[in-house]
């Protein structure tokens, strides 16, 4: 299992992008979450199989249809903060 931190910039609030990214990450078979930031990024947390994340990364490299993402950041993570589940925050 590994587990990643990721920091979405851009316009990805507001446009259904942790909903897509919980969808995605739920058909990856992923743990974590996805949570809104104050300062206007969302926060992914992803703990699973390596290919699975490394596909979520695609996905949230670009997003839903109405999101703009500007800047994709990554860091590892412990698994250990990940709950049951996906869910959005």
């Amino acid at each position: 299992m590994a587990a990643t931190r990721f920091y979405v910039s851009g316009k990805v609030q507001g446009v259904w992008f942790r909903a897509g990214a919980r969808e995605q990450a739920v058909a990856l078979d992923l743990r974590g979450y996805a949570n809104n930031l104050r300062d206007g990024r969302v926060e992914v947390l992803a703990v699973g199989e390596d290919s699975a994340i490394e596909r979520l990364a695609q996905w949230l490299g670009h997003g839903t249809a109405n999101a703009r993402v500007d800047r994709l950041e990554r860091e590892p993570a412990a698994e250990a903060e990940a709950g049951d589940g996906f869910v959005c925050g």
